[in-house]
């Protein structure tokens, strides 16, 4: 019987610990004797992930693994021990327990947090972000402190200043170069992200390069920067970069780069045989990795160098990876692909598409021939990654117009099907995933989401390729013959009608009594993208509280955090409701005084409305206090709600109108302005068959008739619009309420997320007649029970702004700068027409 080798793997990260199931993978136990070394006390945890350990999520949620997967196979783990010394010459590692034989090694020693050589940046309350004891140390330290900043503003400063506002800092990033996360993002990309970011109430100083640290004034330390201009800060973090742990190699001899990292092969061997490197320590090809994706393919390199002889194929190696990234940093989408900047191909071309007002900004990089995409750039949506990412990949030919995939259409980002992606296309970067490995799953019986993932980790790394494995696998179960999961997400494994019902039945009240209750347990507990707005609005249609509340402001966007819809120069809109179009020469007057006073611009809408834009942040609980005063109430224009009820004078005023059009419009939105839905709602009605409030384009369309009211239903305009359809004619005012309360509760319960009425009507088995039997004939039964819910949101309807302005709490949120009360000077307006507007 042969005796064992020893293979020790100096590092117990992501990568280490991937390492460890490649080998058991490929049988490597029996083979080697293998330790692992870890000098933190935790075993190894998620990193992707780390900014929600301020959340909900602790170390053991965190975790990739347990002790007894080690010991189960039979695999030696010594955490809180590191190694000190490699002994090339004895074959051995050094700590100060002991010294350990060795006949191959790993160093998968990871990186360590950049610390510019900055006077004072060891001062007490100067922390780094990195590791799970460093953000216990940041959280002692928030604690006592009011204000934070985060010194570097690249993907991992972000992470931290994301870490900061969860412990309710005020918080600042200083970023050296001229924009944020320089290297993902181009100028006009950057100056985007930056606006986005400082509407969340982080302040953004760029181009700063901090001279010293010293004690400060109102804070405990003071930044001092090139020009002299100060910052002051209770907590300071750097997160300016990382840099190899390669100081065992170095003092062992093995070859180092010249700015640092152990030179590998294409087989992860270093310039001794016996030692391998991989993930953020190895520099292969002058390059460092400092993703996971590539990390674990080193892994997996390594496991087959490790194995080469009992593979019966080829052994892989590392030909380097691609450093496309995905992320989503402080609520803000960012997608950077191959050659983002085209500066590696000669004769590139490029597409840009910069949209300020939803603040979308999209960049393509094609071949000179216009042929293939050679990169990509995000900032704003993510939608359109996946299908980019394709075509990038794959090397699939572009359409005809390249720039058709990144300008906007009426059904959102272009997507690129399942069934166009060739059985090669890498669908998990991570895990090396490809269409054709799902395929291979399915065809061996996996028969869901959780299985497919189990089977192949897609999606287990990074979780960016989620939306996208979903997809595939969707359409192969389909085209099977297999009934497909319909699931919200992969935190819930119910329908959002499903999850109404839950939340409603069970009077869950919060995101996370729900998760908690009902969540998948294999997932972690912060949700995602699909189902926190998802719930946010189920939460809100159900209960009506404030969204501004403690409980469910993680689950706001931009503007439902502050309550105003964000302009394109950082600045907010201001849209006081008008019910019905109705107002008072009294209230006008106000509307024009608060315009003058605050410098805003005003116009009148198509809904009716007057609009005040350029309210700089911290200006919006004054501007309200004053509106709010004056017997004005929030218009929700900012959320998915309703928004406005136009109407005509009708009989009032109309020789034409035959019944009184503006009245009822004001009872209506008086009566739905509190109800959140699916996706934005508009009404509108007119006093006579001539139509002049345009009600047949619109969500619920009411017109006069001699004998009461017609309802059209399920209309809208925009860039698809859809004509409403007649629903019920010559309805008296009672019968009018009942049959819109009863058509629009049986939409919010029974819509998927983002769904206008007018798609939810289209995707109705059986179409209209089977609403109208439902609402009109009470098919279901379910009638007094949608008006009951109908007049539960009525009832518990309180104006979202009046809240607030009386809750010093929330009214934190609308600072615009730590330790300055001065206006954004980077807002600049210029005059036109008698009014500001943007520069």
């Amino acid at each position: 019987m042969s005796t064992q080798q020893q293979l020790i793997i100096i590092g117990n990260g992501m990568v280490g610990h991937h390492l460890v199931e490649q080998l058991v993978e490929r049988g490597a136990t029996e083979r080697y004797a293998i330790t692992v070394f870890g000098e933190e006390r935790h075993i190894a945890y998620d990193r992707v992930h780390l900014s929600e350990y301020f959340a909900d999520r602790d170390a053991e949620s965190l975790a990739l693994s347990t002790a007894d997967y080690y010991a189960e196979h039979g695999i030696e783990l010594r955490l809180s021990e590191a190694v000190t010394a490699i002994d090339r010459n004895k074959g051995e590692v050094v700590t100060p327990l002991g010294r350990y034989p060795y006949d191959r090694l790993v160093l998968a020693t990871g990186s360590y947090p950049f610390v510019p050589p900055i006077p004072g940046n060891d001062r007490e309350g100067c922390l780094v972000y990195r590791t799970l004891e460093d953000l216990d140390a940041i959280r002692a330290a928030a604690e006592n402190a009011t204000t934070g900043v985060v010194v570097g503003g690249g993907l991992l400063g972000l992470e931290a200043a994301n870490a900061l506002r969860g412990l309710n800092l005020d918080t600042a990033v200083v970023e050296f170069a001229p924009r944020l996360m320089p290297m993902q993002v181009d100028a006009e990309g950057g100056e985007l992200l930056r606006e986005k970011i400082e509407a969340l109430g982080v302040q953004v100083l760029t181009e700063r390069a901090t001279q010293r640290i010293e004690d400060g004034d109102t804070g405990r330390h003071r930044m001092v920067f090139q020009d002299d201009k100060v910052l002051e800060a209770d907590l300071i973090v750097f997160s300016a970069g990382i840099r190899p742990r390669d100081e065992l190699a170095r003092d062992s001899a093995l070859e180092i780069g010249e700015r640092g990292g152990v030179v590998i092969d294409d087989r992860c061997l270093t310039s001794d045989p016996m030692i391998l490197a991989i993930g953020e320590v190895a520099l292969w090809n002058q390059s460092i990795f400092g993703l996971v994706a590539p990390g674990y393919q080193m892994a997996r390199v390594t496991a087959d160098t490790l194995m080469a002889d009992t593979l019966g194929r080829d052994p892989e190696t590392f030909r380097g990876a691609d450093m496309s990234t995905k992320l989503k940093l402080l609520g803000v989408d960012v997608g950077s692909i191959g050659d983002a900047h085209g500066t590696q191909h000669p004769g590139a071309r490029m597409f840009r598409y910069l949209d300020q007002i939803k603040q979308e900004y999209r960049k393509l990089v094609v071949s000179g021939d216009g042929k293939k995409l050679l990169g990509a750039m995000l900032v704003g949506d993510n939608s359109y990654y996946e299908s980019l990412m394709q075509y990038y990949a794959n090397g699939l030919a572009l359409p005809e117009d390249p720039a058709a995939l990144i300008l906007p259409s009426s059904d959102g980002a272009p997507a690129l099907g399942p069934d166009a992606l060739p059985d090669g296309a890498m669908i998990c970067s991570c895990h090396n995933v490809t269409k054709g490995d799902i395929c291979t799953t399915i065809d061996a019986g996996a028969a869901d989401l959780a299985t497919v993932k189990g089977d192949t980790k897609a999606s287990t790394g990074c979780g960016g390729c989620a939306a996208l494995l979903k997809s595939v696998v969707d359409h192969e179960l389909e085209s099977r013959g297999v009934e497909v999961d319909r699931s919200l997400c992969e935190h819930f494994a119910y329908t959002r009608q499903e999850l109404f019902d839950i939340v409603r039945v069970e009077g869950i009240k919060t995101f996370s009594e729900l998760m908690e209750k009902h969540g998948a347990s294999h997932t972690h507990r912060l949700g995602c993208d699909i189902c926190k707005p998802a719930v946010a609005s189920i939460l809100a249609s159900c209960f009506n509280e404030p969204i501004t509340d403690a409980a469910h402001i993680p689950l706001q966007d931009t503007n439902d955090t502050f309550m105003a819809n964000m302009q394109k120069n950082g600045t907010y809109s201001v849209v006081p409701r008008i019910a019905g179009g109705e107002i008072t020469p009294d209230k006008l007057v106000v509307l024009g005084q608060v315009a003058q006073k605050y410098d805003l611009y005003t116009k009148i809408t198509g809904g009716q409305r007057i609009d005040l834009f350029g309210a700089r942040q911290e200006d919006l609980p004054a501007i309200w206090g004053e509106l709010i005063e004056a017997g004005f109430e929030t218009g929700h224009a900012y959320g998915k709600s309703l928004r406005t009820v136009k109407s005509c004078v009708g009989s009032t005023w109309c020789r034409y109108g035959v019944q009184d059009s503006v009245g009822m419009a004001i009872k209506l939105e008086h009566r739905y302005k509190g109800l959140r839905s699916p996706h934005k709602i508009k009404f509108a009605v007119s006093g006579c068959t001539r139509e002049c409030a345009e009600a047949q384009s619109k969500d619920i369309g009411v017109i006069a008739t001699e004998n009461g009211w017609n309802l059209y239903v399920c209309g809208n305009g925009g860039m698809r619009p859809r004509h409403a359809e007649l629903f019920a004619t010559d309805l008296d005012d009672e019968q009018l309420v009942k049959t819109i309360d009863r058509v629009l509760m049986f939409y919010v319960r029974t819509a998927d997320r983002l769904q206008r009425t007018s798609v939810w009507r289209e995707n109705l088995e059986g179409g209209l007649e089977y609403l109208q039997q439902v609402v009109l004939e009470d098919s279901l039964g379910i009638n007094d029970e949608l008006e009951r819910q109908m007049q539960a949101v009525v009832d518990s309807y309180e104006c979202e702004w009046a809240g607030a302005i009386k809750d010093p709490e929330k009214l934190k949120r609308f600072r615009s700068f730590v330790n300055d009360s001065r206006p954004d000077p980077d807002i600049i307006m210029t005059s036109e027409r008698g009014q500001l507007r943007p520069a």
